[in-house]
């Protein structure tokens, strides 16, 4: 064989194994991770590993067989539906939604690439499926059944407090279940013999308000409520409670780690490896090669106290 055909041959298998790589790489699905939350260590990035260990118990692992585009928002729910659209512009294989806000944001962006959401809320009040069996249209997902834990809450920063006329709640006005929890809150504390005191809070700022207000009113005690933007408020609002010596109970044990009172809440962990999974089986059917043409039936997970 002379050089020059050598060389030829060389460069032609070269060219055909790139292109080949580049077809692999195409091929490589890709999930849209979409989360109203901070990736913040503090707050929901530690849960992004457990979601991962979901996809790798059913064999698909980030950057060897599939991909992963993250998107969040940072507590603020106006910038969902751009976000939404964004993974839907970049044509991903499943959105993986977490909270109802982008959830909401998911389904508006698209009716046709399957959506696999984590929500505490209840799914079909909040009209993000029809049924548990039969969620319809291209969302399913897991209810963590966390409203459920509110009167809990209250109970317990009560009995921790029992001398507590008022206690302070603190809740997003912008979260899409905030007058459900307000309600739940309400005929919580009237079965307690309680008094509360509803504070309105969608940015730092009025965190700090929330928390001069609370001193103002002399509150006993307080609760925080169950919220994606709440949650990127650790360091702050343990801060404030630990300044103004309020007894405080929170829907998240991060603020524990970060040196809070006490919390009362569900094993997020294991909530979002649970949703690893079913993205896996959302989106992978037994040939791992077509999406399911139709969503799986709506898993519920008790809450699990810590």
């Amino acid at each position: 064989m002379r050089r020059r055909d050598f060389i030829s041959l060389i460069g032609g298998a070269a060219a055909t194994w790139s292109s080949a790589v580049r077809s692999q790489q195409r091929a490589m699905p890709v999930i849209g991770f979409l989360h109203g939350g901070s990736a913040d260590p503090k707050s929901n990035g530690p849960l992004v590993d457990p979601f991962r260990e979901g996809l790798a118990q059913l064999g698909y692992v980030e950057g060897r067989n599939l991909a992963i585009e993250f998107r969040w928002a940072e507590g603020h729910y106006d910038r969902l539906p751009e976000l939404a659209a964004d993974l839907v512009r970049r044509q991903v294989a499943v959105i993986a939604a977490f909270s109802p806000p982008a959830v909401q944001a998911a389904q508006a962006a698209t009716a046709t690439i399957p959506i696999v959401f984590e929500s505490g809320n209840d799914p079909i009040k909040a009209g993000l499926v029809v049924s548990f069996n039969q969620p319809g249209g291209n969302a399913t997902g897991i209810n963590i059944l966390v409203e459920e834990l509110l009167g809990k809450r209250l109970g317990l920063v009560h009995e921790l407090v029992p001398t507590a006329s008022t206690i302070a709640v603190i809740l997003n006005p912008q979260q899409p279940t905030y007058q459900t929890q307000s309600r739940d809150l309400q005929a919580a504390a009237q079965k307690l013999g309680t008094e509360i005191l509803i504070l309105n809070a969608s940015t730092e700022q009025d965190v700090d308000r929330a928390f001069t207000d609370l001193v103002q009113i002399r509150a006993g005690a307080l609760l925080i409520g169950t919220d994606p933007f709440l949650a990127t408020c650790v360091d702050q609002m343990v801060s404030l409670a630990a300044r103004y010596s309020v007894a405080a109970i929170y829907a998240r044990h991060e603020f524990v780690r970060a040196g809070g009172l006490m919390s009362y809440d569900i094993d997020f962990p294991g909530a979002y490896r649970q949703s690893g999974i079913y993205v896996a089986r959302q989106y992978f059917t037994s040939s791992r090669s077509t999406v399911r043409a139709s969503p799986m039936p709506l898993r519920r997970i008790k809450p699990l106290a810590c």
